[in-house]
């Protein structure tokens, strides 16, 4: 008989780092690679895997991310199938989820009414392509109460991850530590680490004992990572998942065990600029495990105009449908639908979001600009870095930020 898997993603997060890009909405609700949200990704590792009963929890600016999900993500009802978002339903008094913890136990009852054998909880902000039946398989097999995904990291990084250490089998985590300035590297392999990628899998009953326990706990922050997975270590129950061991069907060599958490916009930034290389880090042309979405009746993209300077161009760049190109020059970008980059533009190492309009002989470098921004004639974003801080968001890296509808100053 096959086992009956519940999956739950953790879609709460505010997203205060990429802030102005969830100003608007929630941290997984974000437009990434022109036509995808960022919740898409672990969506579409479940559905690939014939994972098709999940639960999204939400909590902040959800509306956005409700309605992605209403439209794109419809399952068949007749053969029980869903995907359905969940928000905070306050069933314990009037108020949110205090964690990423106190979110799956105010929701025991979805666990309840599909009874399960086991439960997958992931996290809804990452990037990568993964195969979680095998990690299911491998979670069966070893018996224990949780297993985590850890992705090998080099060991000079580690103060920067959720670190999990293993005993002498190389499988028992025998401790979960945040953000280490100590951490000793693998057995076999001296220079890396395991960092967690936030993605779990529970057998049902140790799932729901322990939120039930560390609900009675006032001292807890009530977090999976920081709290669920440090009690069953204690308690010698949770083993490690080398992602490296996960084999996505059809990918590449340059590919394979690609993971991005884009949680500042100079990762979210970088991890754009993964896509367009011609071997991509990370390929979304792997149509064995494709990543799934809706993105509305666009038409084919264009380009017009082909004469001396004025050129309808796009090079290394990812354009999506209903991307007009009018005379002018789109280098190494990530353009969203419904953008129209007219004559004699220049956009450099942009992420355009839809319906960004471009005007003529405007320059863009280095810039992720948000939906629905007129950029004026002549206007030039990235190009003065000092004055761009005074008008708008910029990053860590230089990278210029501009949040949904913001007007543009020449």
């Amino acid at each position: 008989m096959a086992v009956k898997v519940l999956a739950i993603v953790l879609a709460g997060g505010e997203g205060k780092r990429l802030m102005p890009l969830t100003a608007d909405r929630a941290k997984p609700g974000v437009p990434f690679g022109g036509i995808y949200r960022m919740i898409d990704f672990v969506l579409s590792n479940l559905a690939n895997a014939g994972y098709l009963k999940i639960v999204v929890l939400t909590q902040y600016k959800s509306h956005s991310l409700d309605r992605h999900i209403s439209k794109t993500w419809r399952m068949s009802t007749l053969l029980g199938n869903y995907v359905t978002p969940v928000p905070a339903q306050q069933r314990l008094g009037p108020r949110w989820f205090a964690g990423s913890a106190d979110a799956i136990y105010q929701s025991l009852n979805l666990i309840n009414d599909e009874r399960p054998d086991y439960v997958i909880v992931f996290g809804a902000d990452h990037i990568y392509r993964m195969d979680p039946k095998q990690m299911v398989n491998d979670h069966i097999a070893s018996g224990a109460a949780v297993t985590v995904a850890g992705i090998r990291q080099p060991l000079s990084l580690a103060d920067q991850f959720g670190v999990i250490e293993v005993g002498p089998d190389g499988r028992k985590i025998s401790a979960f530590r945040e953000k280490p300035r100590d951490a000793v590297g693998l057995a076999d392999s001296p220079d890396e680490v395991y960092a967690s990628m936030g993605n779990y899998v529970f057998t049902t009953r140790a799932l729901c004992e322990a939120v039930s326990a560390d609900a009675q706990n006032p001292d807890s922050k009530h977090d999976m990572g920081g709290n669920i997975i440090p009690m069953l270590v204690e308690r010698g129950e949770a083993n490690v998942y080398d992602f490296r061991d996960n084999d996505v069907p059809g990918a590449t060599d340059r590919d394979r065990g690609y993971w991005r958490d884009v949680g500042t916009l100079d990762s979210f930034y970088e991890a754009h600029m993964d896509l367009i290389a011609t071997l991509p880090i990370f390929n979304l042309y792997n149509h064995e495990w494709p990543i799934f979405t809706n993105y509305g009746s666009w038409p084919p993209a264009k380009f017009v105009h082909g004469y001396d300077d004025r050129q309808g161009r796009a090079i290394d760049s990812m354009i999506s449908p209903g991307v007009v190109v009018s005379g002018a020059l789109v280098e190494r970008s990530v353009i969203s639908p419904n953008v129209r980059v007219n004559s004699w533009a220049h956009v450099d190492g942009a992420v355009l979001m839809e319906g960004v309009s471009v005007g003529r002989r405007a320059v863009i470098r280095n810039a992720i600009i948000d939906k629905n921004v007129t950029i004026p004639e002549g206007a030039q974003i990235g190009v003065d870095l000092d004055r761009d801080r005074k008008l708008y968001t910029v990053s860590d890296n230089g990278i210029v930020v501009i949040g949904k509808n913001q007007r543009v100053e020449l």
